[in-house]
């Protein structure tokens, strides 16, 4: 029985393309049978796993309009067990086009009912918002992943996700469980990074993620060139935190 993951924060630039990307790769490694969603409209998940999107590519737009199945929609990666469905910068659209239709927070999880047992994991990469995406995101979801970075507003804004959360538990997806929240961008010789951690660990305990993301200037480089970490170099520390959280994803869910 596949388990769907979102990766969700409304603020942007916490780590969460950086996530989805690595976390997937990873899992693929370690044998698991992964789908990546791109539900963000930039398509960085996409094109940071390198697969190229033309205006004849099928994916999550026509998958949430459901003029493509799930099926259809998938495109293989260079990364072992791992596929994608991609997105493209139409997928800005949807949010409108999607406005007046009924059940509109369920297109997602009506899409992905004929698929979800197809695979081990099926992670969905959020948009930096709290709208129809990520609402279908998470009505769609078993669980959800929130990255936070180690950073000053590191806890700004978090109190609105889980209240969205919370609501969407409440009318849309009462399965909804959080997975965890993820440190990243965790640098040990800033102070300020120390006490980020100390403050979410002591605010959110169980909650927390063993796994630290580093801050790392491999994980930065990767995408242009189109590859996960674990392509692109396995022995780097980005390699290595992400092959961790992996492990204590799979531990956490036996």
């Amino acid at each position: 029985m596949g388990k769907i993951i979102a990766i969700a924060n409304q603020k942007g630039g916490v780590g969460k393309t950086t996530t989805s990307v690595n976390l997937a790769a990873s899992l693929g490694v370690l044998e698991k049978k992964v789908l990546l969603i791109d539900a963000d409209p930039q398509a960085n998940a996409t094109s940071g796993l390198g697969v190229a999107v033309t205006p004849s590519t099928v994916g999550t737009y026509q998958l949430l309009e459901h003029t493509a199945t799930a099926k259809e929609c998938i495109v293989g990666t260079s990364s072992p067990n791992l596929w994608v469905i991609p997105a493209h910068i139409d997928l800005v659209a949807i949010e409108i086009e999607l406005v007046d239709k009924e059940a509109r927070e369920y297109m997602l999880r009506e899409a992905l009912g004929s698929i979800k047992d197809d695979y081990d994991y099926i992670l969905i990469d959020c948009a930096p918002s709290l709208g129809l995406l990520t609402l279908n995101a998470l009505t769609a979801a078993d669980s959800v992943m929130i990255p936070i970075q180690c950073e000053y507003f590191a806890l700004e804004g978090l109190g609105k996700l889980l209240n969205t959360i919370k609501s969407v538990q409440k009318l849309h997806n009462t399965e909804l469980d959080i997975e965890g929240l993820l440190l990243t961008m965790y640098d040990s010789r800033l102070r300020l990074s120390n006490q980020v951690v100390d403050e979410v660990k002591k605010h959110f305990d169980e909650m927390v993620f063993e796994t630290i993301i580093q801050r790392n200037v491999r994980l930065g480089e990767a995408p242009s060139y189109g590859e996960s970490i674990i392509s692109y170099d396995a022995g780097s520390t980005g390699a290595n935190n992400y092959l961790h959280l992996a492990h204590e994803l799979i531990e956490k869910n036996r």
